[in-house]
């Protein structure tokens, strides 16, 4: 499978096809803004009359960075009203890393490290500590969107972070504030176990993008026992998984069936 269909499947092409958009001399600065305000505001809907049109002509005019611009974004109390006053803490610093630095939490740690922060300075610092990050300028500088950088692996992203990504990203059409969890974090188990969980999406694919798959679109989790080799009857009988698309659930069983494993679940992934 090359990586264009697994984007396609997976359902982030819409980031693995676009290059990042950066303010450069003869770029379009409404394109910046636009893609500004979706990513940091994780593609949700503004109306007119809520957007910061001073930080929007601060940056037309030159004035200000695309990095001060984000800052100006995710310190409004625009963003604080749709992600921080009725949001628990944790899912709070879960969307910081998503909206600012492109990437799901890695670890406890990091959780633990932001909570101290927020408790010790304050919201402003809070936010400052994603865009004045080194992380933050390595990946971004003052030129470019953030975007999501947890689908592919790279250069100082821990591999653990890509599964985690998937947990967080719920589709190119659909918004951090319409997700049913926002009220909750999502990564708690995950980070407290230190285990990267299989990466699960609603409908294969088809689910994430913002359409509507019926059950030939879903991912299957088969859940089934290993047949002893033959060779050794001393190996133990081993209880193994494999995740298969619709059109492929019979002709899986029908093959596990006939090296004589013994199918005891089947779920939808």
């Amino acid at each position: 499978m090359t990586s264009s269909q697994a984007a396609s499947q997976l359902g982030f092409e819409p980031f693995a096809s676009t290059a990042p958009i950066e303010l450069r001399a003869n770029e379009d600065v409404k394109a910046v803004i636009n893609a500004a305000y979706r990513q940091v505001f994780g593609n949700d809907h503004l109306m007119q009359s809520e957007r910061l049109t001073s930080a929007e002509s601060l940056l037309q005019q030159g004035n200000i960075s695309v990095r001060d611009f984000v800052r100006a974004l995710a310190q409004s109390e625009l963003y604080r009203q749709k992600f921080f006053y009725s949001t628990p803490q944790v899912r709070f610093i879960e969307l910081n890393y998503k909206h600012l630095l492109g990437r799901a939490t890695y670890d406890e740690a990091e959780i633990a490290y932001h909570v101290d922060l927020y408790t010790q300075k304050g919201y402003e610092a809070e936010i400052n500590s994603y865009i004045d990050s080194l992380e933050y300028q390595e990946n971004f500088g003052e030129s470019i969107v953030p975007y999501y950088r947890g689908f592919a692996t790279q250069p100082g992203q821990k591999t653990v972070g890509f599964s985690r990504m998937f947990q967080i990203y719920r589709g190119y059409a659909n918004s951090d504030r319409s997700q049913g969890k926002n009220k909750s974090a999502w990564l708690t188990q995950d980070l407290a176990l230190n285990l990267a969980t299989a990466i699960q999406t609603p409908n294969f694919g088809k689910g994430l993008t913002g359409t509507v798959a019926g059950d030939r679109g879903q991912l299957y989790r088969v859940r089934f026992i290993q047949a002893n080799s033959g060779q050794n009857s001393q190996v133990r009988r081993s209880m193994r998984e494999s995740l298969v698309a619709y059109d492929q659930l019979s002709p899986t069983l029908q093959r596990l069936n006939q090296r004589g494993n013994r199918v005891v679940n089947i779920s939808p992934a």
